[in-house]
């Protein structure tokens, strides 16, 4: 096996040291993560104009699925990649097939959103996890250690994605509840897979990893409070609320990133259970912080007349998000930890936020909110000694 791995320039799939000094991002997952910011993208631009069309409730839960397939796909990657990434030209190519489909499922997110077409979503995300079954039977063939936990991988993925792919012959009366009885499934096949042997991830590359695409989800801000920016200089007529709005925008996403970053996770890895628990959670942030975006977006077109939508659902579009973020930023994150006062302050603005959607300029006091959370993170944090920044 050595000299025919050794003939095709190949190197064996064996477990990485999970104390590893030093460890960081490669630039192969740096690269995979791009075509993640074309499906996120593509999700929360859907999402908003579902919105602006006044089916909120529609598109956000065709968000809500869509979103589950681009999250899930990436979870996987990232999670293999810390326990077993060998870098050699093999793996490389598999995962620029799982990038593949991707793209196939990103070119499909409007069909699905619009249209409940769950074909290309469906095939593009089937073409990534088998491409991930094939990572998991060469670490099956390479890693004897291993074997067991990758092959429980392989065969539950692979029972897992013929079901999505029968799911598409079903009514569409049952599309939703079997979506979330295969997402059910899909959450499972980890806890059934590494039940008697947890794959050794690296705390602090997960944790980065897991920041890297918060960073993603929260550029989708940036994009919104920008067009606020360029409609207000083609409309002078709305000029200062569309003003207003781009300020507030970038002091909301500023401040979600500080709040996410403002405590280390890598310390929350621990038993298989805490992990798991950390990685699930991380489906609620992704999806708030990208659906913030899409809100911020509906209320462009709010003040630029470009809406049927009332104000209040406009602005609870931008605010019910902002405020699952931070609560599930809480909860995970500072909670365990923090200072009482920022336990009990951070919950109650998080409520705040998301009831300031009954108030005439909704965006001004969620900003407001959360530079008031941001203070109260940075000044338990002094008094602490932690400070506030997840840099180590």
């Amino acid at each position: 096996m050595t000299n025919l791995l050794t003939r095709l320039d190949l190197r064996p799939v064996r477990p990485r040291d999970k104390g590893e000094p030093h460890r960081v991002a490669s630039s192969l997952e740096l690269f995979f993560d791009l075509v993640f910011v074309v499906a996120v993208s593509l999700a929360s631009q859907t999402l908003h104009h579902l919105e602006t069309d006044q089916q909120v409730a529609v598109g956000a839960g065709a968000y809500l699925m869509v979103f589950f397939a681009i999250w899930w796909a990436w979870m996987n990657f990232t999670w293999f990649a810390t326990a077993f990434d060998n870098d050699d030209w093999l793996y490389r190519v598999t995962t620029i097939a799982q990038m593949a489909g991707v793209l196939v499922l990103a070119a499909g997110v409007s069909a699905a959103m619009e249209h409940g077409d769950f074909a290309a979503v469906t095939y593009g995300y089937v073409i990534m996890r088998l491409a991930m079954v094939s990572q998991w039977l060469r670490l099956a063939a390479n890693s004897p250690e291993f074997r067991r936990t990758a092959l429980r991988y392989a065969g539950g993925i692979t029972v897992v994605q013929v079901a999505w792919v029968l799911r598409l012959l079903l009514p569409e009366s049952l599309g939703a509840p079997s979506f979330v009885v295969l997402a059910i499934a899909e959450l499972c096949v980890p806890v059934w897979a590494e039940h008697r042997q947890t794959t050794p991830y690296h705390n602090h590359h997960i944790a980065e990893r897991f920041g890297l695409f918060t960073l993603v989800v929260l550029g989708e801000g940036l994009l919104g409070s920008a067009n606020a920016i360029i409609d207000s200089l083609k409309d002078s007529e709305h000029i200062v609320p569309l003003v207003v709005l781009a300020i507030c925008s970038l002091a909301i996403v500023a401040s979600m990133w500080w709040v996410y970053f403002a405590t280390p996770l890598h310390s929350r890895f621990g038993s298989l259970r805490q992990s798991l628990t950390l990685g699930y959670t991380h489906y609620v942030i992704f999806a708030a912080a990208a659906a913030m975006s899409a809100g911020i977006e509906v209320l462009v077109d709010l003040h630029g007349g470009a809406t049927g939508l009332p104000p209040v659902v406009a602005a609870a579009t931008l605010t019910v998000p902002v405020a699952v973020f931070v609560l599930a930023v809480w909860l995970l994150a500072i909670r365990p930890t923090g200072a009482r006062t920022a336990n009990t302050i951070i919950p109650l603005a998080s409520l705040a936020i998301a009831a300031s959607a009954l108030l005439p300029a909704a965006e001004v006091f969620t900003a407001a909110l959360l530079v008031v959370i941001v203070a109260t993170l940075v000044v338990t944090g002094r008094r602490s000694g932690t400070g506030a920044n997840i840099e180590e």
